[in-house]
């Protein structure tokens, strides 16, 4: 911290415009020889100023740029730190660094802005998770969780918990310490009644995970089908793209092809697999392999119909695409292909977990507005900006440490005697939870957190 640090915050390259960020306690002093503008030193903070910036040795101008000035301790790092903003080229970004290493100031190591921010309190670990989730983020649902948890929802949901822990643990801890005496300070049902709404919260919050990581990096959606039903004239239509091969010959997809797309405000990752079907040629079964692959991953499924088959074929594909698919996990979408060129009614063989079934016609784009509109539905992903949803492996593995204490802790409170183990138990739940928002750390899992970010954030 009492280091003066610089490095280039925009994405390495050439831009239009690229940011040279210095802070720590000598910040204007190391961009004061190279600035000819009106003193940074006089002027106020969160203000922008236009200014030359020259070689102090020589006086030649480097570039025309704009200083930001952020005094302490109200900027990120919680440091004096200025911001220069010049045109884009890699030389002018080299140099300015260059000189400003000549003035004291050093590279910054990955994360060290952040760090900063998290050491002069600015942030805390949850909220500095949030900033490379902000950063990552490839959706607008993505960003909306990542930005909620950068202004401190999950931290004050999880401090709520710590209250409720700390009231806990200050009753048993009064029990202990009068166990010999006849006082009753909380009835054992109110001990347990706030141990399990405890565990309930820390449950949830374990549970929301996987549809955490889902928005994360893509919902994963499987188009299934036989032969030739239309599948990969499908995926281009939802990816807006001719991603996929398209052929009148069967077999034409032989192996697994992934393709993103957000759709309204999620990002979805869209599989499409090769025709299941029995086959002798090798090639064509390993594809298969990797289809039912991708049927299992899968949190939805589109299973493509050929509108034009018999009913007993339709029935037939069924029982050959899904034996031993368990669908409690999974949503699965009949699509009814081809219904360009037929209208008949088709009959549909009962699935466990079917919801319903959409017509389209891949080839004219007919129905896919509806099953684009059904897919959103039945991400399951909310809209709620109060619905906590834990995205970050570090936490829920936190969390989940925090779960098994507390199911201890429900489990010692129901038997006759309890003790010490109940108390040390909620310690070890305060504690999980402390890791997350930094309050118990190790330097192991800060140097792991901040080895994520770039050098200049």
């Amino acid at each position: 911290m009492s280091d003066t640090i610089c490095a280039v915050s925009t994405a390495p390259g050439t831009g239009g415009i690229a940011v040279i960020r210095i802070s720590g306690p000598s910040a204007l002093s190391a961009v004061a020889p190279l600035w000819k503008g009106k003193s940074l030193f006089d002027v106020k903070t969160h203000t922008a100023h236009l200014g030359d910036i020259c070689d102090p040795l020589t006086g030649e101008l480097i570039d025309r740029g704009v200083a930001t000035v952020f005094r302490a301790p109200h900027s990120y790092t919680g440091q004096d730190t200025v911001e220069l903003s010049v045109h884009g080229s890699r030389w002018i970004q080299e140099e300015l660094v260059k000189q400003l290493i000549r003035q004291g100031a050093r590279l910054a190591e990955p994360g060290e802005f952040t760090r900063r921010a998290f050491t002069a309190g600015r942030l805390d670990l949850a909220q500095v998770d949030a900033v490379a989730d902000l950063i990552a983020a490839r959706s607008r649902a993505a960003h909306r969780i990542a930005t909620s948890q950068m202004k401190g929802s999950f931290s004050r949901r999880l401090a709520g918990l710590r209250h409720s822990l700390v009231e806990l643990a200050s009753l048993l801890e009064l029990e202990l310490d009068f166990s010999d005496q006849e006082v009753e300070f909380a009835s054992r049902q109110r001990l347990r009644d706030i141990a399990r709404q405890i565990h309930d919260e820390i449950d949830r919050l374990c549970k929301s995970f996987d549809r955490g990581q889902a928005i994360a990096e893509g919902i994963p959606v499987a188009i299934v089908g036989d032969t030739n039903a239309g599948k990969s004239t499908l995926l281009n239509r939802l990816v807006d793209n001719d991603r996929a091969i398209v052929s009148e010959h069967r077999g034409t997809t032989r192996d697994t092809i992934e393709e993103t797309a957000t759709i309204g405000d999620i990002m979805f990752r869209f599989i499409d697999t090769a025709g299941i079907r029995i086959t002798d040629d090798p090639v064509e079964a390993m594809g298969i392999e990797r289809s039912r692959q991708a049927l299992h991953r899968a949190r939805i499924i589109l299973w493509v119909i050929d509108s034009t088959m018999t009913d007993q074929e339709i029935t037939h594909t069924f029982n050959q695409i899904f034996d031993g698919i368990d669908f409690n996990s999974k949503t699965l979408i009949a699509v009814a292909n081809k219904r360009d060129l037929t209208r008949r009614t088709i009959r549909l063989p009962y699935g466990e977990g079917m919801l319903r079934t959409i017509d389209i016609a891949a080839a004219t784009g007919e129905g896919i507005d509806p099953l684009k509109d059904e897919i959103i539905r039945l991400s399951g992903i909310s809209d709620d900006a109060d619905d906590i949803t834990v995205t970050n492996l570090r936490h829920y593995q936190a969390l989940d440490r925090a779960r098994t204490a507390i199911s201890r802790v429900i489990s010692d409170l129901d038997t006759e005697e309890y003790g010490v183990f109940v108390a040390q138990s909620l310690r070890e739940v305060i504690d999980c939870l402390g890791e997350i928002t930094g309050t118990v750390t190790d330097t192991e899992i800060l140097a792991t957190i901040f080895s994520r970010f770039c050098i200049g954030k």
